[in-house]
């Protein structure tokens, strides 16, 4: 059975957003401008392998009869009726409007069942939005920033739980990799190469595909949109785009350079693979580091190539120092690929290719979950959580709620208390066991009992 889903609420709360987020790729145009979604846009996808389809709809806003605004909202209104289950959104930064209050309560009179959503709730912003979502009066609301996909985990079980689910039981025995690297693959790997201006993205590009594909030179600022290519390493399809050279937003001043970074931030957004070129003698700047904390952000997987390697004399000291270097910068990503490159002489690339082929694989992979439930009690075999304000943690139980990156919900009985080096303690542990490394890892915790002790679906 397919259960359909309609994302819901007043214009620029994020319903788009969220629409993307749960689909895992970008449907739905996404801009600050209110009123860019005004016909309904469908999807299916699965959320913890149960089918769905999800509907994006237009803002809800008080117009006039026969107005555009009016069609928008009876299309909106529409797919409410059709639909199994409503996510009602908010912005928790801006709070519970008179408008919300309007349409939460048209919304329920539907009859249909409603989960409260407050979106861009990153950072103490968005706090006191969260909580005056109780008030309209659709039961406890879900957190999360889908600009972000910070608490998506959440929502999806919280979906199911509305929608009387059971979340199916991975089978332990079963290869659970969503999607292997395999020879002939249809779709392409999406692989954007980013950096500093005059770093060597192009000349790296046209050196991988073997012509002189793209426009290089000794300016800084030659490319200015992302540029897509396709080319083939050892029978698996890849799509690289070459991206505009970041500066600091400060130094940013000419329209058409605002427009290229902009460019370039959209690929780094829906790239699954992300290559940091940097230069071999400047390495980690301030902007490389920025741009790189930008891919961690997003849950891209990384690999950095180090480019312009022909011109280093002692290579080992010099290699030495930029792991050190790339192991304070990206803490969070430990084991991140380093790699000598030359796209001048060519030197290294198929090595880069390699390297992001690999770290494609980790950040693509599922784990099952009684291997994942096995790791979990040696763990805390090896270092109990600790006991705050003189009452025991107890972690009961986890899960894996996605891949891409990998994403995993652990029960906890105090998940407020737990302290946030015992859950580096147990990322660092995911990683090491089940060889994680280069890869974003979110690690969620959430309040309750184990919702896989009742197998199978609930109606």
């Amino acid at each position: 059975m397919t259960y359909t889903i309609a994302i819901v609420g007043r214009p620029n709360v994020g319903k788009s957003t969220l629409f993307n987020r749960l689909a895992g790729k970008r449907l739905a145009l996404v801009d600050p401008t209110p009123g860019l979604t005004r016909d309904r846009k469908e999807t299916e996808t699965e959320i913890f392998d149960v089918p769905v389809r999800l509907i994006d709809t237009a803002g809800l806003e008080e117009s006039d009869a026969g107005s555009i605004t009016a069609r928008m909202r009876d299309q909106t209104l529409k797919g409410v009726e059709d639909s199994d289950l409503v996510l009602f959104l908010i912005d928790a930064r801006a709070g519970v409007t008179p408008l919300d209050r309007s349409f939460a309560e048209l919304v329920r009179d539907k009859g249909k069942p409603v989960l409260a959503v407050a979106n861009k709730c990153e950072g103490k912003a968005g706090e006191s939005g969260y909580y005056e979502t109780f008030s309209l009066g659709l039961g406890e609301p879900t957190a999360i920033s889908a600009e972000h996909g910070e608490g998506i985990s959440d929502l999806m079980i919280d979906i199911l739980a509305r929608l009387q689910v059971g979340v199916p039981v991975p089978d332990p025995d079963a290869d659970n990799d969503r999607r292997k690297i395999t020879p002939g693959m249809d779709k392409p790997i999406r692989i954007a190469v980013v950096g500093r201006p005059n770093a060597g993205k192009s000349t790296l590009v046209n050196a991988m595909i073997g012509e002189e594909r793209l426009i290089t030179g000794p300016e800084p600022g030659t490319t200015r949109d992302s540029i897509a290519v396709d080319l083939t390493h050892k029978g698996v399809k890849l799509k690289l785009f070459d991206t505009a050279g970041m500066r600091r937003k400060a130094r940013i001043t000419e329209t058409v350079e605002k427009l290229a970074v902009g460019d370039a931030l959209n690929a780094v957004r829906f790239a699954e693979v992300v290559i940091l070129l940097v230069d071999a003698e400047h390495p980690f700047e301030q902007q490389d580091l920025q741009i790189g904390e930008l891919a961690v952000n997003e849950g891209r997987a990384l690999v950095i190539g180090v480019n312009k390697w022909d011109l280093v004399e002692d290579r080992q000291k010099r290699l030495r120092e930029i792991r050190e270097m790339a192991e304070r910068a990206f803490a969070d990503v430990k084991g991140v690929g380093i790699i000598p490159v030359s796209a001048k002489s060519g030197q290294g690339l198929d090595k880069l290719l390699d390297g992001a082929l690999a770290v494609y694989e980790a950040w693509n992979r599922r784990l099952p979950t009684a291997g994942l439930n096995r790791w979990l009690a040696e763990a805390l075999e090896k270092h109990s959580p600790p006991a705050v304000s003189g009452k025991r943690i107890k972690l009961r139980y986890m899960t894996q709620a996605n891949a891409r990156p990998p994403t995993f919900v652990a029960f906890c009985s105090r998940p407020e208390a737990l302290p946030r080096s015992y859950v580096r303690y147990l990322v660092n542990g995911l990683r090491e066991t089940f060889n994680l490394t280069a890869t974003p890892i979110r690690f969620q915790l959430r309040k309750g009992e184990n919702p896989y002790e009742k197998k199978g679906k609930r109606r």
